[in-house]
């Protein structure tokens, strides 16, 4: 018999929501078991049968899957914006299944945004413990030393935030113009461009090039593609080993290192001039797209 789980769990792993959202939508009383409305996110289930949201039976968790998009500037990562604006969901394949963002990129960062349908993958990519590594690259204006930027590996303190280790460069340089490159295990807000400002540096673009061991690669503006079952599988396990003495010298394990995961084949989006730097995925068959459209 299986394991009996609190209900915000299955539900994220059944890809409703996050835990978050899912604890909302109990307190608002949308989540029933045989019609009668879940009370605590405590409730312990060992599966989802008779399980309701809105209304509507939840059916029983399928496998994870995760999907590499090209997000372009001026999109918000949201499903929906007060204001009015475009948001990623507006311009998001309709074939593809409900998915989730693992993070987000602020509205002028582009690059590489990961998309799941698994709420649980989505907190174990999320979560500052895991080690998962993200990657960028700045257009700056101003001057720095390579000794500062190489400072922040010990972390940074700014207005009272304490940003953690940091591995930056700078890739190149052409005046007071460069690129800076930057890896990072943290997800803070904004916190690539408060640490460059920080730094006197002015950000002119930013662009994130590797979530963990997933590259962006060549993948043109707007472009989205499925990561392969056993790669996602083979990743999900480096998350559950315990990390090894000498991996990395950060103090968190490197989950980022190694060969590139094949994803599948883009779709969408021409490609572009002074596209992001990041190594090469292999070629892979394209992916199979299920699930109802949004």
């Amino acid at each position: 018999m299986a394991e009996p789980q609190r209900i915000a769990k299955l539900l994220a792993r059944a890809g409703v929501a996050s835990r978050r959202d899912i604890e909302r939508m109990i307190e608002d009383r949308r989540i029933a078991i045989d019609g009668q409305p879940v009370e605590k996110p405590a409730t312990l289930l060992t599966s989802l049968r008779g399980v309701t949201v809105d209304g509507k039976p939840v059916k029983e968790p399928a496998p994870a899957r995760l999907f590499r998009y090209h997000k372009p500037a001026g999109l918000l990562t949201a499903a929906r914006d007060p204001k009015g604006r475009p948001t990623i969901y507006d311009r998001l394949p309709r074939d593809l299944p409900r998915v989730m963002p693992v993070g987000r990129l602020d509205l002028n960062t582009e690059g590489l945004l990961l998309l799941t349908t698994d709420g649980e993958l989505k907190r174990a990519l999320e979560l500052p413990s895991t080690g998962v590594e993200r990657s960028y690259r700045a257009r700056v204006f101003g001057e720095v030393s390579q000794s500062a930027l190489e400072d922040l590996i010990h972390g940074i303190e700014i207005d009272g935030i304490r940003y953690g280790s940091i591995d930056a460069n700078m890739e190149r340089r052409t005046g007071r113009n460069g690129w800076v490159e930057m890896r990072l295990t943290e997800g803070k807000n904004r916190e690539v461009r408060r640490v460059l400002e920080h730094l006197g540096l002015q950000v002119s673009r930013l662009i994130r090039t590797a979530y963990g061991p997933f590259p962006l690669a060549d993948m043109p503006v707007g472009a989205v593609d499925e990561i392969r079952q056993h790669d996602l599988v083979a990743f999900r396990k480096s998350l559950e080993e315990p990390s090894r003495p000498g991996d990395g010298d950060r103090g968190a394990p490197r989950r980022g290192g190694g060969a590139a995961p094949a994803p599948g084949r883009p779709r969408g989006g021409p490609p572009r001039s002074d596209s992001p730097r990041s190594a090469p995925a292999r070629p892979a068959r394209p992916p199979a797209h299920r699930g109802p459209a949004r």
